[in-house]
């Protein structure tokens, strides 16, 4: 289990992860739709996660997005960084009705994200659809891992970002289960 603290001016945030767990999740954002998508990136992710986040909601939703994602990544990066063998890539298309999402991940200490998902409303459940990309940036950035996610298609902006978060967790899900030699050629990553 990892244990991660980040405290702002903006925002308070505890987590506690364990990237093999049982899918024991708490999450408590203050923001809803957040919450449902932080709840499927644990839960398809196979992760017991404990996450107490407080932020001020009452300027806009970036502080809280943002320092999360942070948060969580740094602790998917000690996770990845302490385990014994790892499969490094993860790749998932995950449909969701007529949304088809394409992600994949690699755990290598370069960190890099690109993301198309092509949303077209401002907002989904109090949400600022800018702040969705910028998750995954966030994640990648402190998570030393390179992600790409892409909407295939899709056309409710719900479903996009659901798909999306579900797609990560599944990639990652992937990139993190155990495998049998070395994964790459320089020999660390």
């Amino acid at each position: 289990m990892i244990s991660v603290e980040r405290k702002t001016k903006e925002t308070e945030i505890s987590l506690q992860l364990n990237v093999h767990g049982k899918q024991n999740i708490e999450i408590a954002t203050g923001h809803g739709f957040f919450d449902h998508m932080l709840h499927q990136l644990a839960f398809h992710g196979g992760w017991d996660m404990k996450l107490k986040a407080e932020g001020d909601l009452h300027v806009d939703d970036h502080h809280l997005v943002e320092d999360t994602a942070l948060t969580i990544g740094d602790a998917l990066q000690q996770s990845w960084r302490g385990l014994k063998s790892m499969r490094r890539y993860g790749q998932r298309l995950l449909p969701m009705d007529e949304t088809l999402i394409m992600c994949a991940v690699d755990l290598c200490g370069r960190p890099y994200a690109v993301t198309h998902l092509e949303l077209t409303r401002e907002s989904v459940g109090g949400l600022a659809c800018e702040m969705v990309p910028h998750f995954y940036h966030s994640l990648a950035v402190a998570g030393a891992l390179t992600l790409h996610v892409r909407k295939v298609t899709g056309a409710n902006n719900h479903h996009i970002i659901e798909a999306s978060f579900k797609a990560v967790a599944q990639a990652l899900r992937e990139a993190l289960s155990p495998a049998e030699g070395d994964v790459s050629t320089k020999g660390v990553l």
